[in-house]
Parts: structure tokens; C-alpha cells; sequence
């Protein structure tokens, strides 16, 4: 039987383009798991994130890691970001300018671990850039550094906000795999926000499916994608309109479309 190592319930009033809304998600989430979570911008998706890093304070709920409580409203605990073992990986790099792609390594460490940086060198192809400065990295070698840095410091949750949108395809899938190649190798307990289907399939064990700040559906990305036709866009905005045996019908974007319903997946009225 697998071990979580994240239990969550959190609520959080959130802006959006439609007004405010309440995210409320509960989360449990296997230790060296890799779940992705999904939906129309919009929805939570990077607030849930930032919650669980601590840079944004939920209005209420827990966030249990392991035996530790990270955050919990009702004994008014919330451990600082600097204590949470996490690394976070935006989409803008977040880089500093004066220091080489090997420097960002070590700096991220609390432990200089020479043998750790020269592996993470290697699986993310830096080795021949390791002396170099961003301004000299294209975008992919910028979010191959920014992802090994935040692997540096060996986090126990590693958090992907949507890190690859804004690479070119062939870049793209090449990440990934070394994405997944690091997941598995180091074991970080993995958290992608990501509106590529292709991406989720190709990496995440599960998937949450997100809408109007409650997870609609969960469950394997081959499984909740069954039956979805190519060119359907990816960042939807869901509503269940009826479940059927073991066909889920979902409005998307003023449209039906089916999803399977078995054992494997888990639908929740939003």
C-alpha cells in the first residue's frame, strides 16, 4: 500500500476574471508520487502551489507533510516558506544575472554536495554550460537550470508552475523527459500545474481536473482523457451534465464531450 506524504484540505477566496471564488481541494498525495493539476486559468491551480510553499496563506484548512503540520487555521500554525523542504520552479526562470548556471546550483544547497550538482549537471545536459551566465542561455537551457536548481537542495516536494509553456515543441518534450528522469532518480514528491494533455500523460501518475476552484475529477491521465477528441483545447472550463454507466459527459467550452467513469477515476459534482 502506498504512503501519502501530503494530506491536504485547503479554502482560499480567490480574484478571478469571473469574479471571486472559493477554492476549496482536499489532496492526498502519495510520497514520491507525480500528480498534475489541470483546468481553465484561473482556477486555483497556481494558488494551490503557492499555499502548499507557503507563500500564500490559505484562509483556512491544513497542510500535513509527513508527520509535520505545515499549516493548520485551527492551531494557528503556518511554518515559514524557508522551513517547508520544497523546491518551486516558475515559468519566468527567476535566475540571478550575475551567477553561472553551476553557481545557482551550489547557492540553492544548505550542504555543498559536489557529487549531487555534477549528477543534476548531467541529467539536464548542463555540463557544457555549467560557467555560463542566463544571458547567454537560450529559454530551454534557462528552465533546464532553473529546474536543477530547485532539485539542488534534494526538497522533498518539488512544485512545476507550468515551467515548459513557453518552449517550442521539440524543446519541450526533450524537458520532459528530463524532467522525469530527475523525478525518478532523486524521488521528489512532484506537483505540476500544466494545461498539455499530451505533457500530463507523457509524466504525471494522476491528474486532478479543476473547476471553478473545486477538483471535478481525478484519476489516471489515460483514463480521464479517454474518448477526448485531438484539437479539443486543453484549458477548459468543465461542468458535469450527467454520468451514465461508465460515460461521464462533461460541458466544455458550450460543448459534450465523453470522459470514462470506472473504478479508476473519481468524480466529484462541482
Amino acid at each position: 500500500m502506498e504512503k501519502n506524504l501530503i494530506d491536504l484540505h485547503l479554502i482560499k477566496s480567490i480574484h478571478t476574471i469571473e469574479g471571486i471564488i472559493e477554492l476549496d481541494v482536499e489532496l492526498e498525495i502519495p510520497e514520491h508520487g507525480f500528480i498534475t493539476l489541470f483546468g481553465k486559468s484561473g482556477v486555483g491551480k497556481t494558488t494551490i502551489l503557492r499555499m502548499i510553499s507557503g507563500l500564500t496563506k490559505p484562509d483556512s484548512g491544513y497542510i500535513k507533510v509527513g508527520e509535520e503540520d505545515w499549516f493548520n487555521s485551527s492551531k494557528e500554525l503556518n511554518i515559514k516558506t524557508q522551513l517547508r523542504n520544497i523546491g518551486f520552479v516558475f515559468q519566468d526562470y527567476a535566475l540571478f544575472p550575475n551567477m553561472t548556471v553551476e553557481d545557482h546550483l551550489f547557492y540553492a544547497q544548505k550542504q555543498k554536495d559536489v557529487n549531487h550538482v555534477n549528477d543534476l549537471l548531467n541529467i539536464f545536459n548542463l555540463e557544457e554550460l555549467k560557467k555560463r551566465k542566463p544571458d547567454t542561455l537560450s529559454g530551454g537551457q534557462k528552465q533546464r537550470a532553473a529546474v536543477a536548481r530547485a532539485l539542488a537542495r534534494k526538497p522533498k516536494i518539488l512544485l512545476l508552475d507550468e515551467p515548459l509553456s513557453a518552449l517550442d515543441s521539440e524543446t519541450r518534450q526533450i524537458l520532459q523527459q528530463e524532467i522525469i528522469t530527475a523525478h525518478r532518480n532523486f524521488s521528489a514528491t512532484t506537483i505540476l500545474v500544466s494545461h498539455d494533455i499530451d505533457e500530463i500523460s507523457r509524466l504525471a501518475d494522476k491528474v486532478y481536473v479543476i473547476s471553478k476552484g473545486r477538483i471535478i475529477i481525478s484519476g489516471k491521465p489515460e483514463i480521464v482523457f479517454d474518448n477526448k477528441e485531438p484539437g479539443i483545447e486543453s484549458s477548459f472550463n468543465g461542468r458535469i451534465s450527467s454520468v451514465s454507466g461508465n460515460k461521464l459527459t462533461v460541458d466544455l467550452n458550450e460543448e459534450k464531450h465523453n470522459f470514462r467513469n470506472d473504478d479508476q477515476i473519481k468524480i466529484t459534482p462541482a
